[in-house]
């Protein structure tokens, strides 16, 4: 297959590219470089599979020859307004890629007659009121508050993506992302793992925002870039979660990298630097997944971050 992957510079982006050139696929990455980095991806240079285009989702998109797969994962992405390359420092941008962006790569599988797959996220459920989150709960979203210009993005996309496949009859398919981790995550992005480990490596005090009894649900990127795999060739057109269903407090995490790391360094709590809107719980609900994909994550978060810690190790000049 010849596959248009927006975002294609990011985190998941980037990984994604790897699998599917791995798996024998031409992929065409699409970036702009607002939150992705060119270190992610100059690994493919001159690779024979792998071409790029330096683009904006939000315009126009053309790209020459036969596309059979879209997959739309252009989008900044990052909860901490502290973050200089998080959603809340990039509320225009974040708002854009996930209408104007999501409207052109539609436009882009209409015109191609290719499998579409919307990169969506936990976040639509909000803070969320039931537990786990399955994907037939509409979620409890402030549509102003701090974070809403990345819920309501993808809210909208979802929408829009569902309404091509009603309308158009496109082959769309939504994943909703939940936490994932792993090599390739900015040092600078805000999110919790980069933070923790980073202030680990140093020995220093990890900072919890919060009392650090909110948890979350952490997948590794290997893990999520299979059940991603499986969804693009599948049939399914409505919403998949995609992430690990073990549940861990902030609390837990911290103690855990600070154990693995031998930091000796208390934790450090600021209460009153949490986001009124921050989602209290945060697991999927993967009985869908299970079910229609055959997919499973794999990686225990232990694991994952004896996977992903040495990355980090090197971009900060650690031995």
């Amino acid at each position: 297959m010849r596959i248009l992957i927006t975002g294609a510079a990011g985190f998941l982006g980037s990984h994604l590219c790897d699998r599917l050139i791995a798996s024998g696929h031409e992929v065409i990455g699409m970036d702009n470089f607002i939150t992705g980095s060119s270190e992610n991806l100059v690994h493919l240079a001159g690779n024979p599979r792998f071409s790029f285009i330096r683009h904006d989702v939000a315009n126009f998109i053309f790209v020459p020859g036969k596309i059979d797969a879209v997959l739309h994962f252009a989008s900044p992405a990052s909860p901490n307004p502290a973050s200089p390359f998080g959603y809340p420092n990039l509320p225009i941008q974040t708002m854009k890629a996930g209408a104007l962006g999501t409207h052109n790569t539609l436009g882009v599988a209409r015109a191609h007659n290719a499998r579409y797959i919307l990169a969506s996220t936990s976040e639509i459920y909000g803070d969320p009121q039931i537990h786990p989150q399955r994907e037939d709960y509409w979620g409890h979203v402030d549509p102003i508050g701090l974070r809403s210009m990345y819920d309501e993005s993808k809210r909208f996309a979802e929408a829009l993506t569902m309404a091509y496949h009603r309308y158009h009859n496109i082959n769309t398919g939504i994943v909703r992302i939940f936490n994932t981790y792993g090599p390739r995550m900015r040092l600078d992005d805000g999110r919790v793992i980069p933070n923790f480990i980073q202030q680990a490596l140093k020995q220093e005090p990890l900072t919890i925002y919060g009392d650090g009894k909110q948890t979350r649900s952490f997948c590794y990127v290997d893990d999520l870039i299979d059940g991603i795999e499986k969804m693009i060739f599948s049939d399914e057109n409505m919403p998949v979660n995609i992430g690990n269903p073990d549940e861990f407090t902030i609390i837990e995490l911290a103690n855990l990298i600070n154990e693995i790391l031998k930091n000796p360094a208390e934790n450090i709590y600021q209460v009153g630097k949490v986001a009124g809107d921050d989602p209290l719980r945060r697991q999927p609900d993967i009985v869908r997944a299970r079910k229609i994909l055959g997919w499973d994550p794999k990686v225990d978060l232990r694991s994952g971050l004896l996977k992903t810690i040495p990355f980090f190790k090197e971009k900060m000049g650690i031995a």
